[in-house]
């Protein structure tokens, strides 16, 4: 991380969990494949809804509730079964073996370069550490766009997924057979073809087969691979362990574990989730967007000249096209949108919403303000995993871009279902993240 007031630094730290520990070092083995609420004084006053928006947008009549399509369709999909393609009939289909208890990732230690084998073993060995899997991790491109891949043994890695992509034994079954596992977001918004192939590119491109659409829930990766499939592509073999201990202190932990292995810079090992810590301190609800930690002292918050740049920039994107990891000037995403708009204000984002959701500190709904940003639980694979953002304008509407065959479009704030949470965004907190974490 860079230099920051001390103050700062504590406060980033407590929050870029998962996202930081994970993207920072897969930004460094992309070679390896490819040659709480604002105060009137740090924040400026209250801006009124109507100083700030600058045009007038229909409201839901009374009784409307959330019917109106709101955030993308598959938000409510009834079902959270894994979509799973299909073997040709007479395949040979391999075995995996059946799905035991779901383990929390808790830790990951991740390096540009292969680690040494023993040391999942040496992990294992540690206090509270009720298992450690050897994986391998990297940047690499789907269909030109790149993403975060694991490699994995299927049989020993799916019990740390979040729970139903976990139970999906002919998911695990597909990637044991070669083909290649997104997230369901990627594979819903980017319109991959379920069954279908796509152009992985890493030392040489290869076409890979879409397996299934299911959500591993360690932020930021978007698709996984069988370890000898990783190899073929060329990702670097056993440089990430993933780490469970539910019931250790994770501080205490990540030091032990630094002591283990070979010591480099560029090796990061870090917490995957929040703990509280100190008398009275209130756990952090799993999924809850909001940095841990912040106060208004980390702070201040957007300026009113930045609030108003940062939602006229919002409002102009209005009608242009939503595209899966577009970040405009002329077609966006959701988090896209958000990094967009941001950066007309002159403030630096990261660039997908589970990262963005760690920017500022959590805001009750009953204080939100023009330009906050709101969060959601949209993958029916990965429950608690924050996958779609919007920005508020005030008057209980929202700006967003919302799903393929959709536009950017305002629409009544959603505050409920998969509501994860508002986030009050601190420039200089939102600059430390995105400076560890890919653009």
């Amino acid at each position: 991380m860079r230099e920051l007031p001390r103050r700062l630094r504590i406060a980033a730290t407590a929050a870029l969990t998962a996202a930081l520990a994970l993207t920072a070092a897969l930004a460094l083995t992309v070679t390896a494949v490819s040659s709480p609420a604002t105060s009137a004084s740090a924040a400026g006053s209250v801006i009124p809804a109507r100083a700030v928006l600058t045009a007038v947008y229909p409201h839901p009549e009374a009784g409307d509730g959330a019917g109106g399509l709101q955030l993308p369709r598959y938000a409510r999909l009834a079902s959270a079964a894994v979509p799973v393609a299909a073997l040709p009939r007479g395949s040979r289909v391999p075995a995996v073996a059946p799905l035991g208890r779901l383990l929390p990732a808790d830790v990951l230690v991740i390096a540009p370069s292969s680690l040494p084998r023993a040391d999942a073993a040496l992990v294992r060995k540690l206090p509270g550490v009720v298992a450690a899997q050897s994986i391998d991790a990297a940047r690499i491109q789907v269909n030109g766009k790149y993403v975060a891949m694991l490699g994995v043994d299927p049989s020993a890695f799916r019990g740390f997924a979040a729970r139903p992509t976990a139970a999906s034994t002919p998911l695990w079954r597909n990637v044991a057979g070669g083909l290649v596992a997104v997230s369901y977001t990627m594979g819903r918004l980017d319109k991959l073809p379920l069954g279908g192939s796509v152009t992985v590119t890493g030392r040489r491109s290869e076409q890979l087969r879409v397996g299934g659409f299911g959500t591993v829930g360690i932020p930021g990766i978007d698709a996984v691979v069988s370890h000898s499939v990783a190899r073929s592509l060329g990702l670097p073999a056993g440089n990430a362990i993933v780490v469970s201990a539910p019931h250790a202190r994770l501080s205490r932990l990540v030091r032990e574990i630094r002591k283990l292995v070979p010591h480099s810079r560029h090796i990061v090992t870090e917490p995957l989730v929040t703990q509280a810590t100190g008398a009275g301190a209130a756990a952090v609800a799993a999924g809850a967007a909001g940095a841990p930690g912040s106060v208004a002292a980390d702070g201040p918050g957007l300026t009113r000249a930045q609030t108003l740049s940062f939602l006229r920039a919002a409002e102009s994107r209005i009608g242009m096209p939503y595209v899966w990891g577009a970040a405009g000037p002329r077609s966006f995403d959701c988090s896209g949108l958000v990094k967009w708009s941001l950066a007309r204000a002159g403030v630096l984002m990261p660039r997908v919403a589970v990262d963005q959701a760690l920017t500022g500190p959590r805001v009750p709904v009953s204080q939100l303000q023009p330009g906050d940003l709101l969060f959601y639980h949209t993958d029916p694979t990965a429950p608690t995993y924050i996958s779609h953002v919007a920005i508020y304008l005030g008057d209980g509407m929202m700006l967003q871009a919302p799903e393929p065959g959709l536009d950017v479009e305002v629409v009544p704030a959603i505050v409920s279902g998969g509501f994860a949470g508002a986030v009050r965004v601190y420039p200089r907190l939102a600059a430390a993240v995105a400076a560890v974490t890919p653009s």
